[in-house]
């Protein structure tokens, strides 16, 4: 008989991205990637900056999320 259970994910093999793209974050939020840029010119976006690239964490979007839905 064929086993039934799925192996529990791999940390190592995740597909949940830890950091976005602006261009990720900005469909998340369901705005515009220059409305996003935006965001994060004024702070009012959190994000990391790798090189000359800008991430934004996927954490912070949910604690976002979170908090303005509970508003």
């Amino acid at each position: 008989m064929p086993h039934l259970h799925a192996a529990a994910p791999d940390a190592a093999h995740d597909p949940t991205p830890i950091l976005l793209t602006v261009e990720e974050a900005a469909r998340r939020r369901r705005v515009g990637r220059t409305t996003c840029f935006t965001l994060i010119r004024t702070g009012a976006l959190e994000f990391l900056t790798i090189g000359s690239l800008r991430r934004v964490p996927a954490a912070y979007l949910s604690r976002r999320r979170a908090e303005q839905s509970a508003a």
